[in-house]
C-alpha cells in the first residue's frame, strides 16, 4: 500500500520527491508483486541520477549566471571620459587612474568576450530512422562533446565476428566521464558514417580528429557493467617510455610517456598487458596506457634472447673518496696527476666474486629487469630516526668536501659516520673524531664479521665505513651523511635506514669543453681526456645506478651546490617522500 505522502513544496526537487515516494511504498498482500516492482524501479540508480541531473538543470535555468552588462569596457571608457571633462576630487582622480590601468582594461575586455559568447554545445538532431539490420538489436545513440583531448577509449576488431569492439575505457577520459560507453560495446557508426569495414587505426584517427559533438551508434555489450573502482597503486618508473616509439601499443595516442623516476598512479590493472595510469603531479585527469610489468619483462627477455637488449657498458667508476684528503697537496684539492693516481690506486673490495662493473654474460632467466618499483608516501614524524643521507658522485663531484661543509655549518642536525683506518694517526688528529684508528689485524677481523658496509685500500692502508658508526649518528636523531660507492646501495636500501640518495655530478660545457666553476682547484691541470672521463663517469653512473637516486644535484659551483644541498636536506626532514612500499610494511 502507499501511505499518505508528506507535504511536498514547490521547491522540492524530483530527486527528493522520488526518494520520498520510494520510502512510502509498503507492499501489502493484495498488491505485493506490483509494489515490489515499482519500488525496484524507483530505487534504480540510473533513474536517481537522471532525477539529479533534471534538478540541476532546473536550478541552472532558475539561477542562470548571466552577465548584467555585455559592454563593461565601453562603460568604463565613458566614465573615464566623463571624469576628465570636469574638476576632479581625490577619489575621482584615483578612480580614473584605476580605470585606465592595462590590467583592469584587460579584465573588462575578457568579461565582455565571455558575456557575448554562447558556450552551450549545439547538438545535431537524433536520426529519425535506424538501419533495417539493427531493428532487432538494442541500439544506443551516444552523443559526446569533446575538445582537443582524446576520446579516452581504444578499439579492437573481433577475430570471430569482425565487429569493432570497445577494448578499454581510459579512466577520466571523455568516454569514461559520460558513463555511456562501456568495454565490450560494438561500434557501428561515427557521426553517421558506417565504420564496420574500416580498420581500427582508421577509426581511431576519425575519433581523434573529431571536435565538438561526436555521435556514436553502439550495440551495447551484454556483459556486466565496468568496475570503475580506481586502484591506489603507485609505482616509480625505472625506465623511460615513449609510446610513439612502441609498435606494440594498441593506440599510440592513448599511451602515457614517462621518464625514469616518475611516479605513476596505476588506476586499472584489469588488462594483463596494458595498465591504465596517470603521472602524479600531472594536471591531466585522463588515464593513459603503460606496459604492465609482466608484458615489459616478457619482451625484455625476448630482446635479450635475440641479442638486441641494451646492457650497461662495462663499468669501473672511480670516485673521490675520503682517502683523497690524506695525500693531496692541500685539503680537498687534487691536481691532474693526483686524479690519475687516485683512479689507479683506490679500488673498492667486495665480498662477492664479481661486481656490476665487470663484464658478464647476460642470462635472460636470472636477470632482474628494471621496470617498476611499488612506492608509497613516507611522512617524517617528530622523534623518529632521520633518514640516512647517501651521497654518490661521479668524477669531479667533490662530494667529500660538500658533505663536510654541510656538517660544519649545522653540526647539531647533521653528523658524519666516522670511518676506520689502519694508517698511523697524525699529530693533529683525534681518535674517534677524524678516524677510528685500528690495527690491520683488527680491521680484517671486522671485515670477516661483516661490520663494514664499505672498505677499500689506498696506498697500503685500509679504510672503511662501519654500520655501527652510522647507527651511532642516527640514534642521536641527527641526519647521517655518508658518501659511498653506489653498489653499496643494494645493501643499504632497507626499512632500517630508509636512505635518501643524492647523485652529485659536475656540469660540463660541451661547447667550451671545460668544467663549470673554472675558479675551483679541480679545474687547474685538468686535461681534455680528464674532462671526457668525468663526463663518461657521470653518464655511466646514471645508467647503472640512477634508478636508486632520489635527487640529482648538478653542481654548477661549490657555493650554489652547497645551498641547493642544504635546501634538499631541509625538505627531506619535513616533507613527504616516495619510498618503496616494503619499507613501511616491514
Amino acid at each position: 500500500m502507499i501511505e499518505a505522502m508528506p507535504i511536498v513544496s514547490a521547491s522540492t526537487g524530483l530527486h527528493e520527491t522520488l526518494a520520498l515516494l520510494t520510502s512510502q511504498l509498503h507492499p501489502d498482500a493484495n498488491h505485493k508483486e506490483d509494489l515490489v516492482f515499482l519500488k525496484d524501479v524507483f530505487s534504480e540508480r540510473s533513474l536517481g541520477y537522471l532525477m539529479k541531473i533534471h534538478d540541476k538543470l532546473r536550478q541552472y535555468e532558475k539561477h542562470s549566471p548571466t552577465p548584467v552588462l555585455h559592454s563593461a569596457s565601453c562603460l568604463a571608457e565613458d566614465l573615464a571620459e566623463e571624469l576628465q571633462n570636469g574638476a576632479m576630487e581625490d577619489d575621482e582622480r584615483e578612480l580614473l587612474l584605476l580605470l585606465t590601468t592595462p590590467h583592469l582594461k584587460a579584465v573588462l575586455s575578457a568579461h565582455d568576450t565571455v558575456a557575448q559568447k554562447n558556450f552551450d554545445p549545439v547538438l545535431p538532431p537524433l536520426p529519425e530512422d535506424l538501419d533495417d539490420d539493427l531493428e532487432e538489436e538494442s541500439v544506443k545513440i551516444v552523443r559526446l562533446v569533446k575538445n582537443k583531448e582524446p576520446l579516452g577509449a581504444t578499439i579492437r576488431r573481433d577475430e570471430v565476428t569482425g565487429a569493432v569492439i570497445v577494448a578499454r575505457i581510459m579512466r577520466g577520459g571523455a568516454a569514461d566521464r559520460s558513463g555511456l560507453v562501456h568495454v565490450g560495446d560494438e561500434l557501428r557508426e561515427v557521426n553517421g558514417n558506417l565504420i564496420t569495414h574500416k580498420r581500427p587505426d582508421e577509426i581511431s584517427q576519425i575519433l581523434s580528429q573529431s571536435q565538438g559533438s561526436i555521435t556514436l551508434k553502439i550495440i551495447p555489450a551484454v556483459a556486466e557493467e565496468d568496475k570503475l573502482k580506481e586502484s591506489r597503486v603507485y609505482l616509480r618508473a625505472l625506465f623511460d617510455y615513449t609510446p610513439y616509439e612502441d609498435k606494440a601499443t594498441p593506440c599510440q595516442e592513448a599511451g602515457l610517456p614517462f621518464k625514469r623516476r616518475d611516479i605513476l598512479q596505476v588506476v586499472s590493472q584489469e588488462d594483463n598487458t596494458w595498465w591504465q595510469a596517470k603521472k602524479v603531479g600531472d594536471s591531466n585527469l585522463r588515464a593513459a596506457l603503460v606496459p604492465s610489468t609482466q608484458f615489459q619483462e616478457r619482451r625484455l627477455r625476448y630482446r635479450m634472447k635475440m641479442g638486441s637488449f641494451p646492457t650497461p657498458t662495462s663499468l669501473k667508476i672511480p670516485t673521490y673518496d675520503r682517502a683523497e684528503r690524506e695525500d693531496s697537496d692541500s685539503e680537498g684539492a687534487l691536481n691532474g696527476k693526483d686524479i690519475a693516481g687516485l683512479r689507479r690506486s683506490f679500488r673498492l673490495r667486495k665480498d662477492r666474486q664479481s661486481s656490476p662493473g665487470e663484464p658478464q654474460t647476460p642470462d635472460a632467466n636470472h636477470t632482474e629487469f628494471l621496470i617498476y618499483e611499488e612506492v608509497t608516501q613516507y611522512r617524517p614524524r617528530p622523534g623518529e630516526r632521520p633518514r640516512l643521507i647517501v651521497l654518490i658522485g661521479s668524477l669531479g663531484a667533490r662530494i667529500t668536501e660538500l658533505k663536510q661543509k654541510v656538517i660544519a655549518e649545522n653540526p647539531r642536525r647533521y653528523g658524519l659516520a666516522v670511518p676506520h683506518t689502519t694508517r698511523a694517526r697524525k699529530c693533529h688528529e683525534r681518535e674517534g673524531v677524524e678516524y677510528h684508528f685500528i690495527t690491520k689485524a683488527a680491521f680484517e677481523a671486522d671485515i670477516q664479521n661483516g661490520k663494514f658496509i664499505e672498505y677499500g685500500e689506498y696506498k697500503e692502508n685500509l679504510y672503511g665505513t662501519s654500520l655501527e658508526s652510522i647507527h651511532r649518528i642516527l640514534d642521536q636523531k641527527k641526519a647521517c651523511l655518508v658518501d659511498l660507492q653506489p653498489e653499496v646501495l643494494k645493501t643499504l636500501r632497507t626499512a632500517e635506514f630508509k636512505p635518501y640518495v643524492i647523485f652529485v655530478r659536475p656540469r660540463i660545457y660541451d661547447s667550451q669543453r671545460k668544467l663549470l666553476g673554472s675558479s675551483s682547484s679541480l679545474s687547474a691541470g685538468v686535461t681534455e681526456d680528464d674532462l671526457q672521463e668525468i663526463k663518461q663517469s657521470a653518464e655511466r653512473m646514471d645508467e647503472c645506478y640512477g634508478h636508486w637516486v632520489d635527487y640529482v644535484l648538478v653542481k654548477e659551483d661549490p657555493a650554489s651546490a652547497l645551498a641547493e644541498l642544504q635546501a634538499v636536506l631541509e625538505r627531506v626532514q619535513v616533507e613527504p617522500q616516495w619510498v618503496p612500499v616494503s619499507w613501511l610494511r616491514s
